[in-house]
């Protein structure tokens, strides 16, 4: 080799030995890679693994073994029932379509046993006929002519008339009903709730008056007659009127403070009456 490369080779040796080196350690970067991933539950299809798990969109989900979530089902089913009752559909189910026609077949055994021994039983709006459910409405409709009939019931019992609400839950297809039956109910706002009661219009007690009369009746105005003069002008005129049956009142009756009597105080040494002497007397001459 030429001793001038061989050289410039030494010295280039000397001044990359001269140079520090600072080694990095693998082991602590892999170390530390894990700890700063984090672990991400896995989500599959059964309702079982949601427990505890939050949904993309941020809302978490109901844990399947808390009773929020059993009656989640339970509502789920009974709205179901009450929505296919009111469009005709009352024939029974069992259980396992009605967790189909729900999407519910997904549940654990043991929510379902608690859905066949406990929840459905025992709920007011679900009835059992030979193993099936079906929907227990407030009233047994099936058509108009039941409808009216019911009304007309409560009309001679003097019941008055029956929610709209309940006969909507009751009978399938209820404002077809109501328009057929036309001018054979009635029905009526309620003031403090704002909700509507359906009567019976009972036709019989329907009076024809005559028009001379209505005027009469309406030109009258008694807004401002007091009642003590009105009662006494239809007295006047031969007329008596209607008097007020309500319960009367009765006033409590003042207890009488009894009368105060002189108090008697015991007399001691009673026995001693034929010993004892008084000697007051003497006391006085004496002086």
């Amino acid at each position: 080799m030429d001793p001038a490369l061989r050289r410039e080779r030494d010295a280039f040796k000397k001044r990359a030995l001269a140079q520090p080196v600072v080694e990095k350690k693998k082991a602590a970067s892999e170390s530390s890679e894990p700890s700063r991933k984090k672990k991400r539950p896995l989500i599959s299809g059964s309702s079982g693994s949601l427990s505890g798990v939050s949904s993309p969109t941020g809302f978490r989900l109901i844990q399947p073994g808390t009773s929020k979530f059993k009656f989640s089902i339970l509502t789920k089913i009974v709205n179901y029932m009450k929505t296919r009752h009111q469009q005709g559909d009352t024939y029974p189910l069992t259980i396992q379509e009605v967790l189909d026609e729900t999407n519910q077949t997904d549940i654990t055994i043991s929510l379902k046993n608690w859905l066949i021994n406990e929840a459905l039983p025992n709920n007011p709006k679900i009835g059992l006929e030979d193993g099936s459910y079906v929907y227990k409405p407030p009233y047994k409709l099936n058509g108009k002519k039941d409808l009216l009939r019911l009304l007309s019931r409560y009309d001679q019992q003097g019941l008055g008339g029956i929610l709209w609400d309940d006969i909507v839950e009751s009978l399938p297809q209820a404002e077809k009903c109501l328009k057929v039956l036309g001018s054979r109910v009635i029905m009526v706002t309620r003031s403090v709730d704002k909700k509507k009661i359906i009567f019976y219009n009972d036709k019989a007690f329907l009076l024809k008056v005559d028009d001379e009369f209505r005027e009469l009746w309406n030109s009258t105005a008694v807004d401002s007659i007091d009642e003590g003069k009105i009662e006494e002008y239809l007295k006047k005129q031969g007329i008596s009127s209607m008097q007020d049956l309500g319960l009367k009142k009765f006033q409590k009756q003042k207890k009488k403070n009894p009368k105060s009597r002189p108090r008697r105080f015991k007399k001691h040494n009673d026995h001693m009456g034929a010993v004892l002497k008084d000697y007051t007397e003497d006391d006085l001459k004496k002086k």
